[in-house]
């Protein structure tokens, strides 16, 4: 099997199937609405509920939630109370979710890019 080019990945044919099977799942994840841009928004540390909002023009607060429970289920955020009662809770990225800086960052780029273009 004939390695791409750029990578020092050798697959036989059970592991590419492995592999295109995570990648799918994985561009499926970080592809879902508003998901690219909370990660982006994360990247520069915590963030509480109603940063997030306001950073996030037309999401709506069902959706957030939903993105940020999703995000949390994966291991790629923690959610922290900030005091005890737990009404005040801030969103961080985890070792996991702060690995997609360079992807989520590539992608920004790439879409600046292609924009400029147009």
């Amino acid at each position: 099997m004939e390695k791409a080019k750029g990578t020092n990945c050798n697959f036989n044919e059970q592991e590419m199937s492995k592999f295109c099977t995570n990648f799918h799942r994985t561009i499926e994840f970080i592809g879902k609405r508003w998901m690219g841009m909370i990660i982006y928004q994360l990247l520069s540390g915590p963030k509480r509920y109603y940063e997030l909002m306001e950073s996030i023009p037309s999401i709506s607060d069902r959706l957030l939630t939903e993105r940020l429970r999703d995000l949390e289920n994966e291991g790629l955020i923690i959610k922290k109370a900030l005091v005890p009662s737990q009404r005040k809770v801030e969103y961080e990225l985890t070792p996991a979710g702060k690995q997609l800086e360079t992807v989520i960052t590539s992608i920004f780029d790439w879409v600046k890019n292609r924009e400029s273009m147009e």
